[in-house]
């Protein structure tokens, strides 16, 4: 879970002030702080209330995306290192708001999506309005039940659950689950002096299994998500970082526990062209305190589990540093060694009077000699005279009859 990260519209404002500016915080401000700066001037440029005046849409849209900045850890951390750039650097900056989109725009959107690359979406701002002037209908959710239906896209069911003390005590956990694998998001809204509902939390529904899901666990200790959206370009550059910045996701939730009263709860349509059908249900821990220590338990294994592989990086990486040199190594010295060879192959090759070529004399081994060779001295030999006296009297008796032939002519 997390908090409103992906509050405000997804156009970013062309002259990007600081976010703390926008706010009118401090840097060393503590999460209350931006929350309480975020509301009061969301409400002060509301469009609702300041119809004539078209600058304080944008100021409301500045508003936003300063908060979405500030009111998450990462982005917030990553910002004080480095400012905008580090933000874009991480890629945390892209996020598309699909009611903005065109046609041809959101038909590229589902496509990549349906290929695994994560996108993140945000909020319709109309929603965000909605929600912020009280203008939504209310549905009751009691604990230990579960409500079906189907949602538009980019529009949102709100749920009211309300929770005892002995429930808040036990912890609560509200789930929605898709049978349909539809994309939604669930959120939880905290109430405002003027009877609005201003954005908390957010959780995205992920792939398990069949189905999709999404759930917040108020229980008393801290609990995390995984965003499969962080660090998604360095993961696409580096296959092997899909592995070692899987765990980098995980985010914590702000708020581990609610106090008894009625809370406000809302299943939002994040698919990209049809409803999105939906089953939210609403759950007392003290029914499920086994599952509970069980969840306790891994996600400190996960957090472990998370560190070693920091440290088991960095070790990863020295040795395939290492591989690589000795494998460039091995490399190299094979293709010396062949060429070596080769030369020497070539040398003694050149140990020979043999012709190597038609028309042409012996191969000289580099030094002369004045003793005859074995062919001439065969070439001396009885033998091979009469051979030749009797070539030479053939042609010579060849000869003879030519010309007495053509003496008779």
């Amino acid at each position: 879970m997390r908090g409103s990260e992906k509050e405000g519209p997804s156009a970013l404002p062309v002259s990007r002030r600081d976010p703390y500016e926008v706010l009118s915080v401090s840097r060393d401000s503590s999460d209350q702080e931006i929350k309480t700066a975020y509301r009061k001037l969301a409400l002060k440029y509301h469009p609702d209330k300041n119809a004539s005046n078209p600058e304080a849409s944008e100021l409301f849209k500045e508003v936003a995306y300063s908060y979405s900045i500030l009111s998450d850890p990462e982005k917030r951390r990553l910002y004080d290192t480095a400012g905008f750039e580090a933000l874009e650097a991480e890629g945390m900056d892209m996020e598309i708001d699909l009611s903005n989109l065109g046609t041809v725009n959101t038909m590229f959107a589902a496509l990549f999506s349906k290929l695994g690359v994560p996108i993140k979406t945000t909020i319709s701002a109309n929603v965000l309005e909605e929600a912020l002037s009280g203008n939504v209908t209310v549905k009751p959710l009691p604990i230990g039940t579960s409500v079906s239906g189907k949602v538009e896209k980019q529009c949102a069911h709100y749920f009211s659950v309300t929770i005892s003390d002995e429930q808040a005590e036990a912890g609560v956990v509200v789930r929605v689950t898709s049978a349909a694998q539809s994309k939604f998001k669930l959120l939880y809204f905290e109430q405002d002096a003027n009877g609005g509902y201003g954005l908390a939390l957010q959780e995205d529904s992920e792939k398990a299994g069949k189905v999709t899901s999404a759930g917040m666990y108020f229980l008393h200790f801290q609990v995390y998500r995984l965003d499969s959206t962080v660090n998604a370009l360095a993961m696409a550059k580096d296959p092997e970082a899909a592995f070692f910045k899987r765990l980098e996701g995980l985010q914590p939730c702000e708020v581990s526990q609610l106090n008894a009263g009625t809370h406000i709860f809302a299943v939002y349509g994040d698919n990209f062209y049809k409803p999105a059908t939906y089953t939210i249900e609403a759950l007392c821990a003290k029914t499920f305190e086994d599952t509970t220590l069980k969840l306790k338990d891994i996600e400190a294994q996960i957090l472990r589990k998370r560190n070693e592989l920091r440290v088991f990086e960095t070790e990863y990486r020295k040795a395939l540093a290492r591989y690589k040199e000795v494998t460039d190594r091995y490399s190299q010295e094979k293709q010396s060694v062949d060429e070596l060879l080769k030369q020497r192959d070539d040398i003694h090759s050149c140990f020979t009077v043999t012709s190597t070529s038609s028309g042409s004399g012996p191969v000289s081994n580099g030094s002369s000699s004045k003793y005859p060779s074995e062919e001439d001295s065969k070439s001396g030999s009885p033998g091979e005279e009469g051979s030749s006296d009797k070539d030479k009297s053939s042609k010579k008796k060849w000869f003879n009859i030519h010309m007495k032939g053509s003496e008779k002519k």
